[in-house]
């Protein structure tokens, strides 16, 4: 695979470009990533019969370092499909295995599955964080409106990086994911802690709000604040309660709220 990174510096530009590259299809894969308001990079990956030398990032290289520092690179098919599974895409931070001194030894341990079990762990018998909000967001924004909710985003939440994969939905209306059929859209991923001396929920509950403005929907894998009313209101509560019924008629499952929100 021969891949480009292009640098932007404004959101507009960006955001623009990206749409741009997605219309015209000419890359074999497009995504990109956002390190702050002034540093946004288009990624695009193209089909290659060779290569003058190959790029490893299963080990001591971390790649989304590279994306700063390499206009071009070249991976394998494999190395490409899989180049955020090592560190989690910038999460394993949070691990201290980005450190050389550390990383040299854990190899094996350089993959999302261990990152998750870590964490799941942690959760389980870790207290919260007194000061810290957890903001675990996949949001679906309308690429028309990738510059506001970048402004936003910015703003309010100022995590970094963040992830952009831009995708179209298909010319179907799906109940339960509200997309409007035959749109670009741009999904936004951001994991981090923000510090806080709000309420729980607070910067998530935010970021909700945000996204039923812009005309976008997240991820229900996600941390979810909403009521009851505004959740049913996005999800379709009429149909899903006709194939809970269909499907679970003697309730032995929680529904989609006390999952997703409740936790249950």
């Amino acid at each position: 695979m021969y891949v480009t990174h292009t640098r932007f510096a404004a959101p507009d530009s960006f955001f623009g470009h990206l749409a741009q590259a997605c219309e015209q299809a000419s890359a074999d894969f497009v995504d990109a990533t956002i390190f702050g308001r002034e540093e946004m990079y288009i990624t695009q990956g193209f089909f290659a019969d060779g290569a003058p030398e190959v790029s490893d990032y299963t080990y001591m290289d971390i790649y989304y370092r590279s994306i700063q520092r390499k206009p071009d690179d070249w991976l394998t098919t494999g190395g490409y499909i899989w180049r955020w599974d090592t560190d989690w895409f910038w999460c394993s931070k949070h691990f201290g295995v980005q450190n050389p001194a550390v990383r040299v030894f854990v190899k094996p341990a350089l993959n999302s599955r261990t990152y998750q079990r870590v964490m799941r762990l942690s959760q389980k018998f870790l207290p919260a964080s007194k000061g810290l909000e957890s903001v675990i967001q996949d949001v679906d924004i309308p690429i028309a409106r990738g510059a506001e909710f970048c402004e936003f985003f910015f703003r309010e939440i100022a995590i970094s990086p963040v992830w952009v994969c831009p995708f179209r939905s298909t010319d179907r209306i799906y109940d339960l994911c509200p997309l409007k059929p035959n749109q670009l859209y741009v999904n936004f991923g951001f994991w981090d802690m923000v510090p806080t001396t709000q309420e729980n929920g607070y910067y998530n509950r935010l970021i909700e709000r945000k996204i039923a403005e812009l005309g976008g929907v997240k991820g229900l894998y996600s941390a979810s604040y909403y009521d009851k009313p505004t959740f049913w209101s996005i999800y379709d509560k009429v149909r899903y309660d006709r194939l809970k019924e269909t499907y679970d008629p003697d309730a032995v499952f929680p529904d989609l709220y006390a999952k997703c929100v409740e936790r249950k």
